[in-house]
């Protein structure tokens, strides 16, 4: 069972692909922000987008392993729209009203101090925040498609 975990082309493609992609979003932020931040290699978004280059590195190693025409590779690559669309549609939204929550919690709290003349703490001070960084943008999951495909090309040619 271990030798067969071991073997499993498509598995370790697919564990490369994220774990590269979460890395390269460390030296990707700095680039834009000009600061060091290592959270960024366990965030959901940011540039590639990990999960795209997983799912899409699955199933192009599928689809090289059992055939572009197989079942698995129709099953992987259903997968793979499923998880983009997720990560650039819905998980985005969620992302940007968290912020928009985020932004009231903390006016609401101005605004209740100003009015009481309470000192009141707000979410920044308390660090009840919701998490605004959950999913991407349309070239992140682009870039982190092309990015899945390529990690599992190359492990593929080392592979094989």
């Amino acid at each position: 069972m271990v030798s067969n975990l071991l073997n499993n082309y498509p598995l370790w493609a697919s564990l490369t692909a994220i774990a590269l992609a979460q890395i390269l979003k460390v030296p990707w932020n700095y680039t834009v922000t000009r600061q060091w931040d290592f959270n960024w290699l366990f965030n959901a978004g940011g540039m590639p987008s990990g999960h795209t280059a997983a799912v899409t590195s699955l199933a192009t190693a599928i689809g090289l392993w059992e055939g572009w025409g197989s079942p698995l590779f129709a099953i992987t690559s259903i997968l793979a729209i499923i998880v983009m669309y997720d990560a650039a549609g819905v998980r985005r939204q969620a992302g940007m009203q968290a912020q928009v929550l985020n932004q009231l919690a903390e006016d609401f709290a101005q605004a209740l101090e100003e009015i009481r003349h309470i000192k009141h703490k707000s979410p920044r001070e308390t660090g009840v925040k919701l998490k605004e960084i959950l999913g991407h943008q349309p070239i992140e999951v682009f870039a982190g498609a092309w990015f899945g495909i390529g990690i599992a090309l190359l492990i593929y040619w080392l592979w094989v």
